[in-house]
């Protein structure tokens, strides 16, 4: 397996990649929920080749104070949060410091909803064939958030898709989901979901909004 990318062109074409591989799910009671704002562009064409609707699951990264690159834990907007206490341990992170971090990371989430509405309020979940989307894998926090929260609906599977992960996220979630489907896992000892893309850049509200009226055009009620 390749150790180096890029793997894509763009989170587009990362999409069709992740939605060839997922064709066998059609025509089923799918929803495919995209962790914004990234994942929302991974997510679109996998939506539209499944003819399903495609919802926002907004959930946050814990970043470290002073490197908002990485991060230690995800917050939900339940207010729920997965934090890796071993790495804060060793780290040396007071938990003043993490509290006030995954409190950040909330009041992120909040603005975020404000944002978006209702593309993410979540509709029914329960029986229901969900598809989690991100653009990538780093640590798996925010992914394992996510996974927990549509857990407590019931749904009949959970599959979780990613055109990239790095070993240590693909462990972490492999236990959690029914099915990982990550087509590159990197394997060395320094990961960056940037490097799978040659065309990397920060998705906006406005893009992440369009996509979805583009492809949800009778509006966010299914």
């Amino acid at each position: 397996m390749q150790e180096s990318g890029p793997y894509y062109r763009d989170r587009a074409e990362a999409g069709q990649a992740l939605a060839e591989l997922l064709l066998g799910r059609a025509g089923r009671d799918n929803l495919v929920l995209a962790v914004p704002n990234g994942g929302v562009a991974v997510a679109a064409p996998i939506a539209q080749a499944l003819a399903a609707p495609l919802r926002l699951l907004v959930v946050r990264k814990i970043q470290f104070p002073h490197n908002t690159e990485a991060g230690f834990g995800a917050v939900a907007a339940d207010g729920s949060a997965v934090v890796d206490r071993a790495l804060t341990q060793h780290l040396g992170l007071s938990p003043a410091v993490v509290q006030a971090q995954t409190q950040a990371a909330l009041a992120s989430v909040q603005a975020r909803l404000a944002v978006y509405g209702p593309w993410a309020r979540l509709p029914r979940l329960a029986g229901r064939e969900l598809i989690l989307v991100d653009d990538g894998l780093a640590s798996g926090s925010t992914m394992e958030a996510a996974i927990a929260i549509v857990r407590a609906q019931g749904p009949a599977r959970v599959t979780v898709a990613a055109p990239t992960a790095s070993a240590r996220a693909a462990a972490r979630l492999s236990p959690l989901a029914d099915e990982l489907v990550v087509p590159h896992v990197g394997r060395g000892p320094v990961f960056a979901v940037a490097s799978a893309y040659a065309r990397w850049y920060d998705v906006g509200d406005a893009e992440v909004l369009a996509m979805l009226e583009r492809l949800n055009p009778d509006g966010a009620a299914s």
